[in-house]
């Protein structure tokens, strides 16, 4: 009898701690007057850098985290600094970026979702970040399992972070009706920026290939804060991107030249194309045009999703694709299924070093090759990814 009342008071003190914490916690976020929560399906990244880029050129003290391809958070001076997890990700770790940032007397606090399902999304805002300005990039069809096989149900879980009664902005153009209905249930008004309003001078500030729908996104977010446009794109300029962000080196090996163009946090196929897309008109293209495909066995459905879309959509734009990774004996039964034609299909399956794919592609390109690398970061994609970024850097 003894052992129950003690379990009983157990409880009660452990309740009574959460609920302390819990009101604590409250008080800390509401001493944050700015406090913007990005979602979407691809480029949260890279709109939280620009958001907090442009604030901090705009004199706003601002704290910085991004989820990206590694987590960082980036200070009121921009200088960057890693997150370093003694486990997995978890949404815990949001209210150690709220403590901190109240610590720092913030004005601003600048932060990407990292949650999936919809109800730890719900609690990331709600009972976490409170946003006062809500971002949502995009909504393209991804995470199914998790999030719904339509854009209607993929947008109603994005959704869980749109702030109460706020406004939520958005460069989604061609799904943004499945926005407006989770807003106008928040009696939030939705936002929607105009990619147009950047200029292809603009974008040339920046030392890396940004997006525009991503650059007039976060102006829009700036400027609802009172932050000049000029201040603001100025700040953006000068921002460091993400490690996923959509970068090209140049190098050069044994007689040829390869432009490689790192797409592989585009993870998606929609997006996947897009970028194909961009690179092939805005930039152009050298020699053969060839696709790097990095496969992972835990993303098999995504991987096969990929050489869908490249069979069916790029089709014979690219000149040959090279298949790398854990499952590249699968996606490539795939891509052939789907109609991509066998003898341009390279599978290298999985490769220890970087260089290691290089060696048959000397063998069937000229003098000239522009490889696009599509797929996922994991596996051995970033190691391929900082190779080419070493060696552009070496030969400059």
């Amino acid at each position: 009898m003894v052992s129950f009342y003690i379990l009983i008071i157990f409880i009660l003190v452990v309740f009574g701690v959460g609920l302390l914490e819990l009101k604590q916690h409250q008080k800390r976020v509401l001493s944050i007057p700015i406090r913007i929560h990005v979602n979407g399906t691809r480029g949260k990244s890279s709109v939280t850098r620009l958001i907090g880029a442009g604030l901090r050129a705009g004199g706003k003290r601002t704290l910085t985290k991004v989820t990206g391809t590694f987590p960082r958070l980036i200070l009121e001076s921009g200088e960057e600094t890693y997150i370093h997890r003694k486990s997995s990700a978890n949404i815990i770790e949001q209210l150690d970026i709220v403590r901190f940032a109240h610590k720092r007397n913030c004005e601003a606090l600048v932060i990407e979702c990292m949650a999936l399902q919809p109800h730890y999304q719900w609690v990331t805002e709600n009972q976490i970040i409170r946003a006062t300005i809500g971002v949502m990039t995009n909504v393209r069809i991804d995470h199914t399992d998790v999030m719904g096989e339509r854009i209607e149900e993929i947008a109603e879980c994005l959704g869980n972070t749109i702030p109460k009664n706020f406004s939520v902005f958005t460069s989604e153009d061609e799904n943004a009706y499945a926005l407006e209905d989770v807003a106008r249930k928040k009696n939030s008004k939705l936002i929607i920026s105009k990619t147009d309003s950047v200029t292809n001078q603009e974008m040339k500030g920046f030392s890396y290939m940004e997006h525009k729908e991503n650059v007039s996104l976060a102006l829009d977010v700036c400027m609802a804060v009172g932050i000049d446009r000029s201040v603001a794109l100025k700040g953006m300029h000068h921002a460091l991107p993400d490690e996923g962000a959509l970068k090209r080196s140049h190098i050069n090996i044994l007689g040829k030249t390869i432009a490689f163009y790192n797409a592989f946090a585009a993870n998606d196929p929609d997006s996947s194309y897009m970028i194909w897309n961009k690179i092939m008109s805005d930039v152009g293209s050298d020699g053969e045009r060839c696709i790097l495909l990095n496969t992972r066995q835990d993303r098999l459905e995504r991987s096969v999703q990929l050489a869908e879309m490249i069979a069916t959509q790029i089709q014979n734009e690219a000149d040959f694709v090279v298949l790398m990774g854990e499952s590249s004996h699968v996606i490539e039964s795939c891509i052939v299924n789907f109609g991509y034609e066998k003898h341009k299909v390279i599978n290298l399956g999985w490769i220890d070093e970087a260089p290691q794919l290089l060696e048959p592609l000397m063998q069937v390109t000229s003098s000239w090759l522009t490889l696009v690398a599509m797929g996922n970061m994991g596996g051995n994609g970033a190691k391929v990814a900082r190779y080419f970024e070493e060696r552009d850097k070496v030969e400059v």
